[in-house]
């Protein structure tokens, strides 16, 4: 599956802003930290406000805040807003073809691909995936240094 930079760009604004709804960000620092276009981000933005899954905040330190709930939000309904979620899977010079076996089988098999992309992408909660992203930096994180002498083992 091909994620649209739409997609992608609102996915990264809703997985920052889902981190603390709270909380408030400007374009310019989600476009920073990600290190994408501050004004193609704007426009990703407008469209999730119009959607209500985020709230612009007008006024001295305005920016977004989240609006949905993060455990409830799924990658789809994200995903959906800037694509449609039709055929993932293109059978290259079939369009016109008559449906052989072969090809009506692919077709089918190609529409079970796309059903099991959606049911994954809509079991997956932004909360789900923040989480998984705490998980991975704790894991890679490097350890405290240990302090104090180590204990020596009797010989028994």
């Amino acid at each position: 599956m091909k994620i649209q930079k739409g997609s992608l760009l609102a996915l990264y604004a809703a997985l920052e802003l889902g981190q603390e709804p709270e909380r408030q960000l400007s374009t310019a620092d989600i476009a920073a930290k990600y290190g994408v276009s501050a004004h193609h981000l704007a426009k990703v933005m407008r469209h999730l406000v119009r959607s209500g899954l985020i709230q612009a905040v007008r006024g001295v330190g305005g920016g977004y805040r989240f609006a949905g709930n993060p455990r409830r939000t799924t990658l789809l309904e994200v995903i959906q807003l800037f694509e449609p979620m039709e055929s993932t899977v293109e059978l290259a010079g079939t369009a016109g073809a008559a449906a052989t076996p072969v090809i009506a089988e692919l077709r089918s098999i190609a529409g079970e691909i796309d059903e099991l992309t959606r049911a994954v992408l809509d079991t997956i909660t932004l909360r789900t995936l923040l989480n998984a992203i705490e998980r991975r930096a704790k894991a890679s994180a490097p350890s405290p240094p240990r302090t104090g002498r180590a204990r020596q083992r009797r010989p028994a």
